[in-house]
């Protein structure tokens, strides 16, 4: 197992998707990161010499991603501003309905387990 950024990757896996497993970074970023960096898609984790690892490292912490505990915290406050300003997604969000104009007559019940 390799970790990358607080995150662990397994080294079986090809880049493409193990990328993927952090958080912030999803199929179209990894497979740009990949081309970037000269990497195949299908290759391995673990067939990566250390060197190429730093690489992909030092591009990923480099370029302007909002990753791992910097995504996550933003969500947050974000979600934070909208129940202190009171919008209506952040009153929805209080009372536990769903936010996106969902029907709650009878199909609310997974948005009220959440809370």
């Amino acid at each position: 197992m390799v970790y990358i950024l607080e995150t662990e990757l397994l080294e079986n896996k090809s880049i493409f998707f193990s990328l993927t497993k952090i958080f912030g970074i999803g199929h179209f970023q990894s497979s740009l990161i990949c081309k970037k960096l000269g990497l195949s898609n299908n290759c391995k984790l673990s067939t990566l010499k250390p060197d190429q690892i730093a690489k992909l490292v030092k591009f990923i912490e480099n370029s302007n991603l909002s990753i791992n505990s910097n995504l996550r915290k933003s969500k947050i406050m974000l979600a934070k501003n909208l129940v202190q300003i009171k919008a209506y997604k952040g009153i929805r969000r209080l009372r536990g309905l769903p936010v996106r104009g969902q029907r709650t007559h009878t199909n609310a019940k997974t948005a009220s387990k959440i809370r």
